[in-house]
């Protein structure tokens, strides 16, 4: 069987990214092979599909992190033909054929059952980002963040992690401080829930060891000096969930914050967290966040339009979450 594909080839060290039909006995083992009908543009993706870091680690490749699909045949003892299933990162995209494709063949055990609560649109809006954040939610909260205890920042707020996170903070019951680089999209950050809009700037200088305490907890997704700010600037106790690169993958930060404040500094991995800790994030989201903003966040495109919508992320000019319809 043949189906379409968002393929990545590297000829001759020719690197090539375009539509193309790919074979079904070309997909990589796994004993299941479901039907793809949605996916998302992550940055991860986008970084695939232009070349700007080293993502892909074989060719050819099918890109594509996230994936909403129905089981059309498999071997795995806890899944039949017809379950609606998801799936976030396990070196999709990267080392193993991605979702960007009709069909994509993976093991069983990568696989989660679709929430009930979330249409596949829904759950692609939601995608790697929205479980990336929360998963920061969820480590905040074993640290002992607590609404009670402050305001909590998000940087890289209009991005796609940033802008799941503004919403479920916020339906949390946090006070939401949005940090951002694009102040045309401050509507945008109120309507999910942000309290206080900050510019980038405040974040972007060289940081003091120590700044003013302005909030007890933060989501960061930017790294570099960023995160250094993020930290000097964290309330005493606080905590800070990292969980991007997205500006640089560098920290020139002091241990202040740390051995005089208490600042806990919390690293959050998304593709090879456990399966126990995805069923409780996605637990998390469907007991919290508002159905109503995955709408407001999210933009729907069809699976041609990947490839270039990948340089707009990567420049900031989309926001929120990008919604890839795959097949039917």
């Amino acid at each position: 069987m043949s189906f379409r594909a968002v393929v990545i080839d590297n000829l001759e060290g020719e690197r090539r990214v375009g539509m193309r039909t790919f074979e079904e006995a070309d997909l990589m083992p796994g004993d299941t092979l479901v039907r793809v009908t949605h996916s998302s543009l992550n940055y991860k993706d986008a970084l695939a599909i232009t070349s700007n870091a080293p993502v892909v680690r074989r060719y050819p490749m099918i890109p594509g992190i996230d994936l909403a699909g129905v089981v059309e045949r498999t071997t795995h003892p806890q899944l039949a033909p017809g379950d609606r299933v998801i799936l976030n990162g396990w070196g999709t995209g990267e080392t193993h054929l991605g979702a960007y494709a009709e069909r994509s063949q993976v093991p069983g055990e990568w696989l989660l059952p679709q929430p009930s609560a979330f249409s596949p649109e829904e759950a692609m809006a939601i995608g790697t980002a929205g479980y990336t954040a929360a998963l920061c939610l969820l480590a905040l909260e074993r640290a002992g963040a607590r609404p009670e205890s402050g305001p909590v920042l998000v940087t890289g707020a209009a991005g796609g992690v940033g802008s799941v996170a503004v919403a479920l903070l916020k339906a949390s019951g946090w006070t939401v401080l949005a940090s951002t680089g694009r102040p045309q999209e401050s509507e945008y950050l109120k309507s999910l829930g942000a309290a206080e809009l900050l510019p980038r700037a405040d974040l972007a200088a060289k940081p003091k060891p120590l700044g003013k305490e302005r909030w007890a907890a933060a989501i960061d997704v930017v790294g570099g000096t960023t995160l250094a700010s993020v930290l000097s600037m964290t309330r005493y106790g606080g905590s800070v969930a990292c969980c991007g690169l997205a500006g640089s993958l560098e920290l020139p930060a002091t241990v202040a914050p740390f051995i005089l404040r208490g600042v806990t500094l919390l690293g959050i991995d998304s593709v090879m967290t456990p399966r126990e800790r995805r069923l409780e994030a996605w637990s998390l989201l469907e007991k919290r966040l508002e159905r109503s903003m995955l709408r407001r966040l999210s933009t729907p495109i069809g699976l041609e339009e990947a490839i270039a919508a990948a340089p707009a992320l990567l420049r900031g000019e989309i926001r929120g979450r990008v919604v890839i319809k795959v097949g039917s």
